[in-house]
């Protein structure tokens, strides 16, 4: 499918396999855009085909240019401050960056500096993107990787939905104490909060539903641990370091599941995103490569 921004206006060429849905087919269908959003669009007529105003039941024919005022300015929600960024994948509708340790991605306290979106909001502005800063999904502080960012409405609505159901794969590397004694498995454990503790979470049956896939990538015997890939069905808070410590096999560094310090944070990276674009349905890629230096996960066997 052939995209164009223009101005404020995203321009779509309609291909081949759109050739005579009406354009409320593939508002609602396809792109499956909210109802308030749909509303919007409507009362502020956002909807052209070939430059002209139509009713939504019109007929599309391929190669026809079907317009939608996307881009419309909007405030940052986050104060701009310039920080480094290293970028995995941008373009229109969607940004991933690989996050470093001890950074927040969103201000948890109004005015709070430092953290990704703040980063996030600089890059925008400085590339003249006026748009609000919208993380699709959070990463704890100590934990590095591929963070989700949306730069639109519409892309942030899409892949909202596909990250509650479970069409966004996110892939984790860590490195926990033990020697697992199953090469994979999968975790369906819910997670609560702790009462006792302010910030931890605990395997509860009362908690949310949570779901963590796991297979082993190393044993590093000598070192009594093992490097573990693992895929997120659900996003709980602090999930993965829970789990693995109620199999019995904390993060190396995770001192509040159970981990020594032998490292300076938990060792937990987010290592590859992998998601269909929200308006093209391209498939998407972004490996994040390990920041800390040195490597917080290499330990000879």
């Amino acid at each position: 499918m052939l995209t164009d921004k223009k101005g404020e206006w995203l321009e779509v060429t309609i291909p081949k396999d759109w050739n005579g849905y009406t354009i409320e087919h593939i508002l609602k269908e396809i792109w499956q855009v909210p109802r308030l959003l749909l509303h919007q669009y409507r009362m502020d007529k956002s909807v052209t085909l070939n430059g002209h105003a139509i009713t939504w039941n019109t007929n599309v024919v391929t190669h026809d240019k079907f317009q939608l005022h996307l881009f419309q300015p909007e405030d940052f929600d986050v104060e701009p401050e310039y920080i480094d960024l290293h970028i995995l994948y941008e373009d229109d509708h969607l940004l991933v960056v690989n996050k470093p340790a001890g950074m927040d991605t969103h201000p948890n306290d109004q005015g709070q500096q430092g953290t990704l979106a703040n980063a996030v909001a600089f890059h925008f502005q400085s590339t003249g993107v006026n748009a609000k800063v919208r993380h699709i999904h959070r990463l704890d502080r100590d934990t590095t990787g591929a963070v989700l960012f949306a730069k639109n409405k519409l892309a942030g609505a899409i892949m909202d939905r596909r990250l509650e159901n479970r069409e966004i794969k996110r892939t984790y590397h860590a490195l926990v104490h033990g020697i697992l004694k199953q090469k994979s498995g999968k975790i369906d454990a819910a997670i609560g909060r702790d009462r006792h503790h302010p910030t931890r979470r605990r395997v509860s049956p009362s908690g949310q539903k949570a779901i963590t896939n796991y297979k082993v990538i190393q044993t590093l015997t000598s070192q009594n641990m093992t490097l573990v890939e693992l895929e997120l069905q659900t996003g709980r808070t602090h999930q993965i370091r829970v789990h693995m410590s109620y199999l019995g096999y904390p993060l190396i560094g995770d001192t509040l599941y159970g981990g020594k310090p032998i490292v300076p944070r938990q060792a937990l990276h987010a290592a590859k995103l992998k998601l269909q674009h929200p308006i093209t349905n391209e498939i998407i890629i972004c490996e994040a490569p390990f920041l800390d230096h040195p490597d917080i996960f290499h330990f000879s066997n």
